[in-house]
């Protein structure tokens, strides 16, 4: 099944196998990320959505389509999880993450924590939940109102700018969060307001994540 990605890392995809992901929003830029980390081997994914499918998520999350409208995204990911590796295991949790559940919700088991939600309070809170518990996490910042993906790149949140959401984050937190790894555009957002979206964005943002996740464990586990 992964032939051709063992001809690159060779036996280190039981590595892969064996790793457990932590993934916090499964829509637009989640949704990629889920579809790279099942299609590179990884067996084990805790997934956290309340959310269901609307007909606005078609035009850019690989998970929506027609006939999955009203359905939970959750339930939604399991079932295409399966169609590609029925070995995957995908815990559901349909419930929104918050500051108070957090506890209950995320344990040190996690080798990764993939923040893709679109919650500025849940971020910030899971920025200081995993430094504090000191959890690998990487964090997406905007993607919304940007047409060009050659300017995402992963730095500590002290280095962002020309992004309204990680200029929110940081100036929310005291200093000592600032080195936690997210993903943000150098792109000066195109419109203010309304959030439009084009569909290669989110695309190129989950897989430059679960890219940098991934090679990440390769290196660490």
């Amino acid at each position: 099944m992964f032939d051709r990605l063992e001809l690159l890392i060779g036996n280190d995809i039981e590595k892969l196998k064996k790793a457990n992901i932590l993934l916090i929003g499964i829509g637009g830029v989640g949704g990629y990320v889920f579809e790279c980390l099942i299609r590179s081997g990884i067996e084990h994914i805790t997934v956290i959505d309340y959310d269901k499918f609307e007909i606005t998520n078609l035009n850019r999350q690989i998970l929506a389509t027609k006939v999955v409208l009203n359905k939970n995204k959750t339930d939604i990911a399991l079932e295409r999880a399966k169609l590609i590796n029925p070995n995957c295991y995908i815990k559901r949790v349909n419930m929104a993450l918050k500051e108070e559940n957090m506890k209950e919700l995320i344990s040190d088991s996690y080798d990764y924590i993939i923040d893709a939600c679109d919650d500025v309070l849940t971020k910030i809170s899971l920025i200081k939940y995993a430094k504090d518990y000191n959890l690998k996490l990487i964090s997406c910042m905007g993607t919304a109102n940007k047409k060009n993906p050659l300017l995402f790149k992963i730095t500590n949140l002290e280095q962002t700018y020309n992004d309204p959401l990680a200029k929110k984050i940081r100036t929310s937190l005291p200093k000592r969060y600032l080195n936690t790894k997210v993903l943000w555009s150098s792109e000066v957002p195109l419109i203010k307001g309304n959030l439009g979206t084009f569909c290669a964005i989110p695309m190129t943002a989950g897989a430059i994540i679960a890219q940098y996740v991934i090679n990440d464990l390769l290196k660490n586990l």
